[in-house]
């Protein structure tokens, strides 16, 4: 396979580069939105995200159900900022690729496809929604499936654009079936490393439910080796599960949102695993923050502010990091 000794990557949360972010990039150069981390990000093997628009310059708001926000950017400057950073894969099931509607779903998916990033969770359809995204990094092939559970009117149909819906509940026999046959299709090219996209849960809630949990167990059952969680703004507690790492939630990364003094959906994390032998080895947790439209590295009281929060949160599993300089690191 030609693998090196060594790869590297990164997982992020929510990039919702949409509204205000669209806005001001009209007047800053296309990296800007990466602020200081722009470096680390490039010096990766590969960094995949939870794409928090449309890419599009076309569509009309949706408007069938109620929507408070409405997120889209210029791809002329989105796609370009993406590749600098390295982006490989984007995760499309979430409550906002709808936003503008079909034809803005159908663009991003084109200029994505055009610039070489992979996708997962929405399509033209129920299939091409729930197929998996296969990439490879360093000589690391990596499969993805991605679903969510929220925005049921954003659901694909047979004939219908739209997100890869479910319920995550591990008693409902559909639930398992249809997450059950992605994975099986994402198993058939033998992947070295199995993710699992989830884009599930309420806002602001700062531990994952009892049923995400049993969730996530059943998912390490299926042979998943990474779940990538995300949706409630801010992260949440790390666990291992069998020799499955489960990030219930990577909060967001970068985004125009306002700011919960309490629950800080500012501030977050790079998730960087090491890969070693076909093994995941480490997993560094990178203290960021949003300020000025941008991502940053965190300041210093941001960043022992996030990482007391991490080691609170993930202790509830039993899991322990150690802490290195301004990183958290969890030998796996």
């Amino acid at each position: 396979m030609g693998q090196r000794d060594s790869v590297r990557f990164g997982f992020t949360g929510d990039v919702m580069i949409g509204r205000l972010i669209d806005e001001r990039q009209r007047q800053r150069s296309i990296t800007s939105i990466w602020g200081n981390v722009e470096e680390h990000l490039q010096s990766l093997d590969g960094l995949f995200i939870n794409l928090e628009c449309c890419l599009s310059a076309r569509g009309t708001p949706w408007t069938d159900t109620y929507r408070p926000f409405h997120f889209r950017a210029d791809p002329d400057w989105a796609i370009p900022a993406l590749q600098a950073v390295g982006v490989e894969w984007a995760t499309l099931a979430n409550n906002h690729i709808l936003d503008y509607g079909a034809d803005a779903l159908t663009d991003t998916i084109d200029y994505l496809d055009e610039a070489g990033i992979a996708h997962s969770g929405a399509g033209a359809d129920k299939n091409a929604a729930h197929a998996p995204a296969f990439v490879s990094v360093g000589g690391l092939d990596i499969a993805f499936v991605s679903f969510t559970d929220n925005t049921p009117e954003f659901a694909a149909e047979r004939d219908e654009p739209g997100t890869a819906y479910v319920e995550f509940d591990v008693t409902d026999d559909k639930a398992a079936r249809i997450v059950g046959d992605s994975l099986a299709q994402a198993r058939e090219t033998n992947p070295d490393l199995l993710v699992a996209s989830l884009h599930w849960g309420p806002n602001m809630r700062t531990e994952p439910s009892v049923e995400f949990q049993e969730f996530a167990r059943w998912l390490s059952e299926q042979g998943v080796d990474i779940i990538h969680g995300h949706s409630a703004h801010v992260f949440h507690g790390v666990e291992v599960v069998d020799e499955t790492l489960v990030l219930y939630d990577t909060g967001d990364f970068l985004d125009d949102y306002a700011v919960d003094s309490e629950r800080r959906n500012d501030r977050g994390f790079l998730f960087e695993l090491a890969v070693q032998d076909g093994d995941l080895t480490e997993l560094r947790l990178h203290p960021t923050e949003i300020y000025d439209l941008a991502v940053h590295e965190a300041e210093h009281y941001a960043g022992n502010w996030s990482m007391q929060q991490m080691d609170t949160l993930s202790s509830a599993f039993g899991t322990q990091f150690e802490r290195e300089d301004d990183v958290l690191v969890l030998s796996l």
